[in-house]
């Protein structure tokens, strides 16, 4: 039989380049002595029928283009120093809408404070855009450095993006952490200097931490410290949706999920969510609020899986 990309899916495919390659990291961003420190760079395409919600504007788009590149940044700990946009559109476009993406990109690019250095242009069917971040740290925070005994934690609440995505309300909190993400490249920056590892919420909670287990450690996650709200969890219920497999395999969050010694958390300097701790289990489980001891799924978003 001959295999289809769709068989395999997003992840095998970049294993494949990663063990072909001898300079690519298995980290989500390239990492390059430069100058007595490192040159982060990272490299997203985003594609308008897979990427960005129908109720999503243009100036979004834009935005969104930055934010998902200088969150793979902030999971190194990396000072943003310049951003590369390359863009391809449908020929037919209204001036307007293009405008519109732009002003979104460079209203980002002055959030993050990453300037806008270079890119280039095309025609396609659809909107599609990459960006190509850098940044600079001494300290590159990397996914798997962590030991048995660290505390896992995240920078703020997750699954908030995957509710909004279900929901038509446009004024509420979900719907605005799914329209308009904010990477947390502040505070990857402090954490460099105080987590032992650290990936962003991009596919999400199971598939990250998935990606960054290791043989012989396992992960246990606290139903209890997940801190779902009451809220949270009648919006899903009207929606006939599963609000933990909403918290734990949809993403969309761009919050930091990181690891971090008991002694280092009381020095933190930016406020975080315990959700779990590393154990020597090599299994990846969730302890339900009824005290209930289940696995955890290996289930994300993923490109190329078919449906």
């Amino acid at each position: 039989m001959t295999l289809k990309v769709s068989d395999i899916g997003e992840k095998e495919l970049v294993r494949y380049i990663i063990s072909n390659s001898k300079d690519i990291t298995p980290d989500d961003t390239a990492i390059t002595d430069f100058d007595n420190t490192n040159l982060i760079s990272t490299c997203d395409m985003l594609i308008q029928s897979r990427h960005f919600p129908q109720n999503m504007t243009y100036f979004d788009m834009g935005f969104k283009a930055v934010t998902v590149n200088v969150s793979d940044l902030a999971a190194m700990g990396a000072e943003p120093l310049g951003f590369l946009l390359a863009i391809a559109l449908p020929k037919d476009l209204k001036l307007d809408h293009f405008k519109e993406i732009i002003d979104g990109v460079l209203k980002a690019c002055d959030h993050y404070s990453i300037p806008l250095i270079g890119g280039d242009t095309n025609e396609a069917s659809e909107i599609i855009i990459t960006g190509t971040a850098l940044g600079l740290t001494d300290k590159p925070l990397m996914k798997d450095t962590y030991q048995k005994g660290d505390l896992i934690a995240v920078t703020g609440d997750i699954g908030l993006a995957a509710l909004g995505f279900e929901l038509e309300t446009l004024d509420n909190v979900y719907v605005k952490h799914a329209l308009k993400p904010e990477a947390k490249i502040k505070e990857g920056v402090i954490l460099k200097d105080y987590a032992t590892s650290a990936t962003d919420i991009t596919d999400g909670l199971a598939s990250e931490l998935y990606e960054i287990k290791r043989d012989g450690f396992g992960f246990m996650i606290y139903e209890g410290m997940l801190k779902v709200s009451d809220e949270y969890k009648q919006l899903a219920s009207e929606l006939n949706l599963d609000y933990l497999d909403l918290i734990l395999h949809v993403g969309e969050d761009f919050e930091l999920l990181f690891t971090i010694s008991r002694e280092n958390l009381e020095k933190l300097p930016i406020d975080c969510i315990v959700i779990g701790e590393v154990n020597d289990s090599d299994v990846v489980e969730l302890t339900l609020e009824n005290g209930y001891v289940e696995r955890i799924k290996n289930k994300g978003y993923e490109h190329y899986v078919s449906e």
